[in-house]
């Protein structure tokens, strides 16, 4: 099984990177987490809020082709994971789909993380409807710009695809159900909706 995922993903990707023409984004980043990406501009929140009133315009790429250009391996392969075991077509909505979207994108590091903490050394090691229900987590409906997600005063409230909640502080930390993280890149434009870039995987369960 894990052979068929493994080239299933490969497949997945080579399709995903042949259709990856180029995007740009603007880059928010806390007091404590910067990016490693020598092209992204060094914004903080206030400075990518002030800059942004309001969303920058669609990209020439979807969503699953900018997160495979962008080198989020481990969030495209937990996506493949849960549409080969559960048939969810979550691969075919962010690569396809018309309907604007906006994801809380973890990176690489931040899944490697929580294999640590869940002992585990990949993501078809946890149990399929678990990684649909965390993914599902990480997205929200309409195409919303950091202004629109990080508040001026007090906390905002994300309603996510899961039906579930989390909250976004003024500083760009994020107070999920069993955990918290920090947007450190914001405003990724793509054909289908935006990518924010998270340094933890948001857990919808205690």
């Amino acid at each position: 099984m894990k052979n068929k995922n493994f080239n299933l993903i490969n497949s997945v990707k080579a399709l995903f990177l042949a259709a990856f023409i180029t995007f740009n984004f603007a880059s928010c980043s806390n007091d404590e987490t910067t990016s490693n990406d020598t092209t992204a501009s060094k914004l903080t929140i206030k400075e990518t809020l002030d800059a942004f009133n309001r969303a920058p315009a669609p990209g020439n790429t979807s969503i699953a082709g900018v997160a495979v250009g962008a080198g989020f391996n481990e969030l495209v392969s937990a996506l493949v994971y849960v549409d080969t075991e559960l048939n969810t077509q979550l691969v075919n909505l962010f690569a396809n789909g018309t309907d604007q979207y906006t994801v809380f994108a973890p990176t690489d590091q931040a899944f490697q993380n929580l294999y640590a903490a869940l002992n585990v050394t990949s993501i078809t090691e946890l149990p399929a409807p678990l990684v649909r229900d965390v993914l599902l987590y990480h997205v929200t409906d309409g195409r919303r710009a950091a202004n629109s997600v990080v508040p001026k005063n007090g906390m905002r409230t994300i309603t996510t695809l899961l039906s579930s909640q989390f909250y976004v502080l003024p500083n760009g930390s994020i107070n999920a159900i069993g955990n918290t993280a920090n947007i450190t890149t914001a405003n990724i434009s793509a054909s289908n909706g935006i990518i924010h870039v998270i340094d933890a995987v948001l857990l919808p369960i205690n």
